[in-house]
C-alpha cells in the first residue's frame, strides 16, 4: 500500500506538458499586420494589398492574445504570480520614455526664437478637452467594473469594461481625426520642430491608449465565458489609469502651452 501510495504521489507531481495553437496565430498575425503590410505600402507601394494583408493579419493578432490569454487564466496555477510586482517597473520605465520625450520638447521649445515655428497652423484646445472628458470618464467607467467584479456580478463588469473600451475607441478616433485635419493643412510629422514634438508625444500616447485596449481584448474575451483573472483586470486597471495621468502632462504641455 505504501509503495502504492508514493507512486501515486510521484505520478501526481510528473510534469505535464502543455500545448496551445494560439502562438502560431499570434506569430502569423504579427506577420501579416507588421511586415508583409508594411512591405506592400512602402516597398511595393500596393495599397490594396497592404490594407488587406493588414486587415487579415490584425483579427488574427487579436485572436492569438485573447485565446492564449483565456488558456492562461484557465490553466493558471493558484499562486498569485508576479505580475502586479512587476507592473510597477514597467510604468516607471514607460514614465521614463515619456520624460525623455517632454524633455526633448521642453529643449526645442526654450531654445527656440520663434514658437511655435513658422508654417504651424492653429491647434485648438477643444478637441483635447473633449478627449480628457473622454479618458477621464473611461478610467471611471473602469473602477465602476472593478467594483462590480468585487460584489461578484460578472455581468456588470462585461458591460463597464465594454463601455470603457468604446470611451477609448472614440478617444482614437478624435486623435485620427485630428490628425487628419492637421495633414490637410500641411502640418506634416516633418514640416518643422513644433510638428516632430506634436506628432511623437501625441502619437506615443495614443499607441499606449491601443496597448490598453488591447489588454481590455484579453480580459474581455475570457470573461465572457465566465473565466475572469482578477490580477488581470487589476492589472489592466492600473495601465489605463497610467495612461490617462499622461494625458494631462500631453495636454498642458503640448496644447496649452
Amino acid at each position: 500500500m505504501a509503495d502504492h501510495g508514493g507512486h501515486g504521489a510521484a505520478h501526481a507531481h510528473e510534469h505535464h506538458w502543455e500545448w496551445s495553437y494560439y502562438p502560431l496565430i499570434l506569430v502569423l498575425g504579427i506577420f501579416l499586420s507588421v511586415p508583409v503590410a508594411f512591405g506592400f505600402f512602402f516597398q511595393y507601394h500596393n495599397a490594396t494589398l497592404g490594407i488587406a494583408s493588414l486587415g487579415l493579419g490584425t483579427p488574427l493578432l487579436l485572436w492569438g492574445i485573447a485565446g492564449w490569454t483565456s488558456e492562461g487564466i484557465a490553466n493558471r496555477d493558484k499562486e498569485p504570480g508576479w505580475a502586479l510586482t512587476g507592473l510597477p517597473f514597467f510604468i516607471v520605465s514607460e514614465i521614463l520614455i515619456f520624460l525623455s520625450l517632454f524633455a526633448s520638447y521642453w529643449m526645442l521649445r526654450l531654445t527656440a526664437d520663434v514658437w511655435p515655428p513658422a508654417g504651424t497652423p492653429h491647434i485648438g484646445v477643444v478637441l483635447p478637452l473633449i478627449m480628457t472628458v473622454i479618458l477621464v470618464s473611461s478610467s471611471i467607467t473602469y473602477h465602476f467594473g472593478e467594483m462590480a467584479l468585487e460584489e461578484g456580478n460578472k455581468g456588470s463588469f462585461n458591460m463597464w469594461l465594454m463601455v470603457t473600451m468604446a470611451l477609448g475607441l472614440v478617444f482614437l478616433g478624435c486623435t485620427i481625426f485630428e490628425y487628419n485635419h492637421l495633414l490637410h493643412e500641411g502640418f506634416g510629422f516633418g514640416a518643422n520642430a513644433k510638428s516632430t514634438a506634436f506628432y511623437s508625444i501625441t502619437g506615443f500616447h495614443a499607441s499606449h491608449v491601443l496597448v490598453g485596449l488591447g489588454a481590455f481584448v484579453c480580459v474581455l474575451v475570457p470573461a465572457l465565458s465566465g473565466k475572469i483573472s482578477h490580477s488581470l483586470v487589476k492589472g489592466a486597471g492600473l495601465y489605463w489609469h497610467f495612461v490617462d495621468i499622461v494625458w494631462f502632462f500631453v495636454v498642458s504641455q503640448i496644447y496649452l502651452w
